[in-house]
This record gives structure tokens, C-alpha cells and sequence, in this order.
């Protein structure tokens, strides 16, 4: 059995003996193509170890801050916003 496959405009015929072959080749070029590469295990292994690390996030004072923020309620003190950032890039540079 041959199954037509339109890509693009353009014919192509795929035989049931060569999908698998056909298949891995338009994997490899939507890959090839893709501006998003695969993490190494390195990067992964390494950003898991950053995440466990981090300080738990308090889900209530996030659902909190959330609905003040909707509801026009939430006043931001500027000043302290700066300092904060300033603290964490100073932390940043070692």
C-alpha cells in the first residue's frame, strides 16, 4: 500500500517499509531546523540542582499578591523594589 502525504504543497509517497526511515528524516529536519536545541543531561542534571535549591515558594502569599495585583489593590513601594534588585545583583557578581 502507498499513502500520498501532502507537504508543503508538494506530493510525497511514503511506502510502509521506509516510514521509519521517513519518519526519522523529518525528525531530524524539523530538529535541524528548530531554533530550540536539546538540553544535555549536564544542563539538566545542573538546573534540577539550582531548583532544588531555591527557596520554597509560598503558594498562599503567591494567590494573595495575585488577587491583590487583579483587583487594582497591590501598592508597590518602588524603593524597596530598587533596593531588592540592587541587593541581587550585587549577589550576582560574587
Amino acid at each position: 500500500m502507498i499513502d500520498p502525504v501532502h507537504a508543503g504543497g508538494a506530493a510525497v509517497t511514503l511506502r510502509p517499509a521506509s516510514a521509519s526511515l521517513a519518519t526519522a528524516a523529518a525528525v531530524a529536519a524539523v530538529a535541524a531546523s528548530s531554533p530550540v536545541k536539546p538540553a544535555s543531561l549536564s544542563t539538566l542534571a545542573a538546573e534540577i540542582k539550582r531548583l532544588a535549591e531555591a527557596p520554597p515558594i509560598d503558594a498562599a502569599r503567591v494567590v494573595a499578591l495575585r488577587s491583590a495585583l487583579q483587583s487594582g489593590h497591590y501598592a508597590a513601594d518602588p524603593q524597596a523594589i530598587a533596593s531588592a534588585m540592587i541587593e541581587l545583583d550585587r549577589g550576582s557578581r560574587g
